[in-house]
């Protein structure tokens, strides 16, 4: 297996108080509702379509997408861990992006790192940096990107090194979608195929975030199935007078003899004008693959336009 594919994997990877029950049309699985959502329902809110939205929602990847076409700055936290927690290596670094007629370019404004971060060529040591760095960091001066994600996560007539990457950006921005040619996980991340929904419970609450009315969305693995389900948890919160996301967490686990993983991430997104843009992602995983060394690896990502 390659190191590729373990960078698909760990980084992969949507309340309930007496709680009833309502089967949708456009969902096979019943999805368990609170006071609020049942009575918003039966006064003619469109569950259906919510629930459409929910499975096809491309708003959180678009969130991530407009970074491409601002202005912004980026403090970036890596910490390399020990088996006791501690940091054994670590990178520190503000970045600015400028982005103008069309083209980004990104400057580190300061570097700070400790231990082993990077080879001596300044090479990343660690795959999870090396992913931070695909994903985060603009090397050289990018440009003709278009702004629309139209089949952006189509990977029809591409080399396979192409494929891997449209496969990461499914698992990241689009959590619970089939996702092919991943080894031995099967179709286990497409949370709302028949074969794998049986496994979940689904459950659809009102909630207030940062002061915004939401509805929150969330898929929890029934107890029977625990320990054959990719998603430990997967909460969203969409905004009710759009839909749009403002946060997302991500609990991940699975072991598969020749690797195994456990990752929890946390995504919290804001407003820029017309743009949603991601504010701060977090990241604290745990994974091995077979002949590789372990990497216990957290990270943080704030980002102020």
């Amino acid at each position: 297996m390659t190191r590729l594919w373990m960078i698909l994997l760990v980084l992969s990877c949507a309340l309930n108080t007496q709680a009833q029950r309502y089967d949708s049309s456009i969902f096979s699985m019943p999805i368990q509702m609170d006071a609020v959502t049942i009575k918003a329902a039966r006064g003619g809110w469109d569950l259906a379509g919510f629930i459409r939205r929910v499975r096809t929602d491309t708003t959180f990847f678009k969130a991530f997408h407009n970074l491409r076409f601002i202005n912004y700055t980026a403090t970036n936290d890596i910490r390399v861990l020990d088996k006791k927690g501690k940091a054994s290596a670590s990178l520190f670094s503000r970045t600015k992006q400028s982005y103008a007629n069309g083209c980004r370019t990104m400057q580190v404004l300061e570097e700070h790192t400790t231990g082993d971060f990077y080879k001596h060529n300044k090479e990343h040591r660690y795959y999870t940096s090396e992913l931070y760095d695909y994903l985060f960091f603009t090397h050289g001066k990018v440009c003709g990107e278009k702004e629309s994600i139209a089949g952006y996560l189509d990977e029809r007539g591409k080399g396979q090194i192409e494929k891997n990457k449209q496969r990461l950006k499914i698992l990241m921005f689009s959590p619970g979608s089939k996702v092919s040619g991943v080894p031995l996980m099967g179709d286990k991340a497409a949370i709302f195929e028949p074969d794998v929904a049986k496994m979940y419970d689904f459950k659809l609450s009102s909630d207030e975030y940062n002061g915004e009315d939401c509805y929150v969305f969330r898929a929890i693995p029934k107890k029977e199935y625990a320990d054959d389900v990719v998603y430990n948890d997967l909460i969203t919160w969409f905004r009710k007078s759009d839909y749009t996301i403002l946060a997302r967490d991500y609990s991940l686990s699975y072991k598969a003899g020749l690797y195994d993983f456990d990752v929890n991430i946390k995504v919290r997104t804001q407003q820029v004008g017309k743009r949603l843009i991601p504010a701060r992602l977090e990241y604290d995983g745990n994974w091995h693959v077979f002949s590789k060394k372990r990497e216990r690896v957290r990270f943080s990502t704030v980002i102020t336009p």
